[in-house]
This record gives C-alpha cells, sequence and structure tokens, in this order.
C-alpha cells in the first residue's frame, strides 16, 4: 500500500475521469480547482480523519469547502454508484470476487405498497381503521 492512499495514480484517474460532471463554462467566481487534486483532496481529509477546514492549503487540494462541495456535486451525479459498478465488473472478469460470499442487502429498497396490502397494520392500534383499534369489538 501507497504512503499515501489518497494520491490518485493514472489507471484510476482513466477509469473516474470520464464519470465526472462537466464543469458549467459560465461558472461564477475564480477558475474552479482540477477536479483530479479535489478528487485527492476528499480521501486525504477521510485518511487523515480531519475535519473538512483542516484540510492544509499548501497541499494544493483546494480548501476543504472546496473538497466537500466536489464530493456532494459528484455524488449527486451518481459519479460513485457509477464507479462501484464499474470497478464490480473489472474485479468480476480479473476472477478477483468471490461471489459465494456475497449477500442481498433490501434494507435501502422501499416497499412496493398494493397487491400484497391487506389493509390497516394490525399493530398500528391508535390509527382508525385498524383491525385491533382500541375500544372496538372484535
Amino acid at each position: 500500500m501507497s504512503t499515501r492512499p489518497w494520491i490518485v495514480h493514472d489507471d484510476f484517474w482513466a477509469l473516474i475521469e470520464p464519470l465526472l460532471p462537466p464543469w458549467p463554462e459560465r461558472s461564477p467566481g475564480p477558475r474552479p480547482v482540477e477536479d483530479r487534486l479535489c478528487l485527492q483532496g476528499i480521501p486525504f481529509v477521510l485518511y487523515n480523519d480531519i475535519a473538512w477546514q483542516l484540510l492544509p492549503l499548501e497541499l494544493g487540494f483546494g480548501s476543504g469547502q472546496t473538497c466537500w462541495r466536489r464530493l456532494e456535486r459528484w455524488q449527486q451525479a451518481g459519479v460513485f454508484d457509477q464507479l462501484h459498478r464499474i470497478l464490480l465488473a473489472e474485479l468480476n472478469a480479473a476472477g478477483q470476487l468471490d461471489w459465494s460470499r456475497a449477500c442481498v442487502d433490501g434494507s435501502h429498497i422501499r416497499a412496493k405498497k398494493g397487491g400484497t396490502d391487506t389493509g390497516p397494520s394490525p399493530v398500528d392500534r391508535r390509527k382508525t381503521g385498524s383491525k385491533h383499534q382500541p375500544g372496538r369489538g372484535r
């Protein structure tokens, strides 16, 4: 492992650069910090467990606020979800994944309404119309 794991090497940059949204041509303010430098500032903050505002400007990554905003922008654009899929596909193609140890996590998937819905929940006794509302005969 590198002694500076926040450094973005050329191979990794080649994967991520096409995923990044283009910078607006007519953006107000000073010329933005290069994406690659901001991308290095993000893991620097995380690796060193420092607050965003403590990112040293002399490293050339931009301010902590700049890196945080870029991270937010990229997250909103789905960059990291796309990168995750690409990396999984490449690792799978190289035979580097053991899918027998994988599990499906459905905790972030919204349950569909309708179809199997049988009406009010029997455990929600305070709602009007509940099957087991207090004071209601069974």
